[in-house]
Parts: C-alpha cells; structure tokens; sequence
C-alpha cells in the first residue's frame, strides 16, 4: 500500500480515535520535507573555481536524491572566524511537497533507512516538541539513485520531516503509524 493511501485509510482513523478528533482536519498530517546540507569542509580553504565544482556536483547529486533542483543558500552575515563572506554560498536545500514528498519518504522507510550501516531505528528524540522528525543521513550514496563508482565526493545532509501535530506525543503516533522505525524508549 502506497504511504498516502495507508495515511487516509489505516492512519486517520486509528489517529482520530485514540486521541478524540471530532474533525477528520484535526488528524495530524505531514505538510512538507525539507532537504539540507551545508558545504562547510567541503569547501573552506578551496579556490573560487574548486569550491563552485564542489557546489555543482553536491547539487545534482541533491537533484538525483529529491527529484528536484535545490537552491543554493548564501551566508546573510560575514563572519570572519570561520572564513566566511556575507553572499557567500553555505549550504543547499529543497522542500518537497505533494506526490514528491510522499514517494521520498516512502524510499526514505522502506529502502533507504534499512541499507544505513548499523541501523537499529530513529532515536525518539529525533522528534522535536511541535511533532517534527529530523533524521541525518551521514553518506548519500545510501540512496539508490546515487552510483558510489561516479560519486566524486561524499557528504552528509539532514532531512526534516514536517508535521501539522501539536506536540511531541501526536508527532510520534503519526510516524510510527506511517511506518518510520522508531525505537522504543527501553
């Protein structure tokens, strides 16, 4: 069963009676994914012309993984201490709503997570206080869009699953419903 369906068929219904919703709109849903990543070692201390190489390959491999373009995140403020300009590019992101959003965190659960080396579920505390779950993938090339023989580089980058739960219980049954592989707090 497809992520979407099994929220509307199996999800709702088990949400609104364990915790009362009068209202179908009162269940708690997943609004949007975002994707992120900052470039920090990958390029401090490169020349202009290796650093925008090392943007340009992080970005399509970003592109592979969500199945859309990223923007690239410019730094708001200079600070010297860690070498960086105000304008500078620090980091790429992309939000996924919609149909994308469901096919990513259905590869996410099913595919992904399982193929992580040492993977024994997501710490509950991964899920913050308004229900929201933030999981950091340490390697892309995890992701089977990702050839590991073309990759020129590896990184990290962290994806936030957005909920419309109020606390940190709603958010929880919301994804252990859904499937996600939470470890239980024993």
């Amino acid at each position: 069963m497809r992520l979407k369906e099994k929220y509307h068929k199996e999800v709702v219904p088990k949400l609104k009676e364990k915790f009362g919703y009068k209202s179908i709109a009162a269940v708690p849903c997943i609004e949007k994914v975002v994707v992120n990543t900052g470039f920090g070692r990958l390029v401090s201390g490169k020349s202009k012309q290796d650093a925008a190489n090392e943007y340009k390959d992080i970005l399509e491999d970003l592109a592979l993984i969500t199945g859309q373009k990223p923007i690239l995140r410019e730094a708001k403020k200079s600070i010297s201490t860690f070498k960086i300009r105000e304008g500078a590019p620090v980091g790429a992101m992309t939000t996924l709503r919609k149909q994308k959003m469901y096919d990513t965190l259905e590869r996410l659960i099913n595919i992904i997570l399982p193929r992580t080396r040492d993977f024994a579920g997501l710490n509950p505390d991964s899920v913050d206080r308004d229900g929201n779950l933030t999981i950091g993938i340490k390697e892309q090339i995890v992701f089977p869009e990702i050839s590991a023989e073309k990759t020129k580089r590896i990184f990290g980058f962290e994806i936030t699953v957005v909920t419309s739960a109020k606390n940190k219980e709603e958010g929880m049954e919301l994804f252990k419903s859904l499937g996600f592989p939470i470890k239980n707090n024993a």
